[in-house]
């Protein structure tokens, strides 16, 4: 692994050459600065096409990460910082985070479950206990 790898998970590294890099002027703080540094960074990762995830795993993440895809390349921006080296450390934990979400494994199935029949003998009894109430306010036969 070298330095610009980005780990994911524990046995997940997505190498440098895979992440791409956009610099442009950012719009916000920067002072007299901000007109001539490039700290905006769109970080550009194809998750379509990228052989470091393994087949189920890229599956996962193109359905669940659908409605932020272009042609199957996520990108996430970071333009809060002023500085540019900032900027790229958000974008990488960022996406780091993204993909950590999207290749999770998803919550257990629900087992059907039916109500004990203790569970059904006190619903029924309150029910009538509750008709009985009503009953007696109203007015009486005569």
């Amino acid at each position: 692994m070298s330095d610009g790898d980005l780990p994911v998970r524990d046995a997940l590294v997505l190498p440098e050459r895979e992440l791409h890099w956009r610099f442009s002027r950012a719009s916000g703080p920067g002072g007299q600065g901000v007109n001539t540094t490039d700290s905006r960074v769109e970080l550009s990762f194809d998750l379509a096409r990228t052989p470091s995830l393994p087949e189920p795993l890229r599956d996962r993440a193109l359905t669940r990460l659908a409605n932020r895809l272009t042609d199957g390349v996520l990108t996430i921006v970071a333009s809060e910082n002023r500085s540019q080296l900032r900027n790229r450390e958000a974008a990488r934990e960022r996406l780091a985070a993204v993909l950590r979400g999207a290749i999770a494994a998803g919550p257990p199935k629900r087992r059907p479950t039916k109500p004990s029949a203790g569970a059904k003998r006190r619903r029924l009894d309150a029910k009538t206990r509750r008709g009985q109430v009503k009953r007696l306010r109203s007015r009486p036969d005569d």
